[in-house]
């Protein structure tokens, strides 16, 4: 859920998160999406790690937000728990859409962290 007045940083599509961890800024923070395993398909359970820096002040949990851009998919979040002073990690399942889209955005709810997004498309 967001926050009222609170913002979506959305990135261009980055594919690169099949082959490794992706990273974007988003504010004062540098932001790390990991996935395995890899490559990234649909309906399968998905290991997703995020790292933060600087990662003061953060708290326990984070809730990542899984959708499609421009189609209603339903809800479909998972837990970040902190692993380690830095990182997150929660699984979940990407699932397949019956339009036979493949575009996903993933997106860390934050308002400390300005709500940075992930976009990129599922495998088969």
């Amino acid at each position: 859920m967001l926050i009222a007045g609170s913002t979506l940083s959305a990135n261009p599509v980055d594919n690169t998160i099949h082959e490794k961890a992706c990273t974007i800024t988003s504010g004062s923070y540098t932001v790390t999406l990991n996935i395995d395993p890899k490559p990234v398909k649909h309906m399968k359970e998905l290991t997703f790690s995020v790292t933060v820096s600087p990662c003061d002040k953060l708290p326990a949990s984070l809730l990542l937000d899984l959708s499609m851009p421009g189609m209603a998919m339903g809800k479909n979040q998972v837990t970040l728990v902190k692993k380690s002073a830095c990182t997150y990690e929660g699984n979940g399942i990407i699932v397949r859409c019956m339009s036979g889209r493949t575009l996903w955005q993933a997106t860390i709810l934050s308002d400390e962290l300005n709500n940075p997004a992930f976009t990129f498309n599922v495998r088969e």
